[in-house]
């Protein structure tokens, strides 16, 4: 099992603990739409580019909300589990376009209630998850109001975006993910000029 299935099938355990009227970190949906917005991703591929185009996000939120309504609760946790079909893109691109997507949407789950704690990857998931912060980060931190250093708390280096004096964003890989996808749940630790730190930390980030 690859560290995106891995994470899809904790997802989807998740899921069904929960039922779908559980908060989630995405502002507005519960998890029956955060679970229409995985079916409509992988299986409505007329829908999807309005994930990250604002000009079309319009049709996707009005497919995504039928999505939502015309399925049970367990069909759509189980289109989730099923994984994409074999017509969708994301069924060979697995590794490369799900793993981030599966993980940061487990998290928006579980850190959307009080008391929730960061949960132990397993090294392989980790790994992965820091091999895509360097495509992630130039896809979400271009317009940030001042240069970002992701470093993590080894204190390696993982990607710069923008030149000049940095905020430096410290943090485990997975915790970086999270912060580059606009997660303020995320659990890291930022350096540099007080002011372009305040900046930073109030920007919007993600796609």
């Amino acid at each position: 099992m690859t560290a995106a299935q891995r994470e899809r099938s904790a997802l989807v355990d998740t899921l069904r603990i929960v039922g779908p009227d559980a908060p989630t970190l995405c502002a507005g949906w519960t998890t029956r739409d955060l679970a229409a917005h995985l079916v409509v991703r992988e299986r409505r591929l007329d829908a999807t580019p309005g994930i990250s185009i604002p000009f079309l996000a319009g049709y996707t939120a009005k497919v995504q909300n039928q999505t939502a309504r015309s399925n049970s609760w367990d069909d759509l946790v189980e289109m989730v589990a099923s994984g994409p079909p074999v017509y969708s893109p994301f069924k060979l691109l697995d590794s490369v376009a799900n793993l981030g997507e599966m993980f940061i949407h487990h998290e928006d789950v579980r850190r959307a209630v009080d008391g929730w704690q960061p949960r132990v990857l397993d090294e392989p998931t980790v790994a992965a998850l820091g091999r895509q912060l360097g495509l992630l980060s130039r896809l979400t931190l271009t317009k940030q109001p001042a240069p970002v250093i992701l470093r993590t708390t080894a204190g390696r280096q993982i990607a710069r975006v923008g030149r000049g004096d940095a905020v430096t964003v410290t943090g485990e890989p997975q915790e970086l993910v999270l912060f580059v996808a606009g997660r303020d749940a995320a659990l890291v630790e930022f350096a540099g000029d007080p002011q372009a730190v305040a900046a930073v930390r109030a920007a919007r980030r993600g796609l």
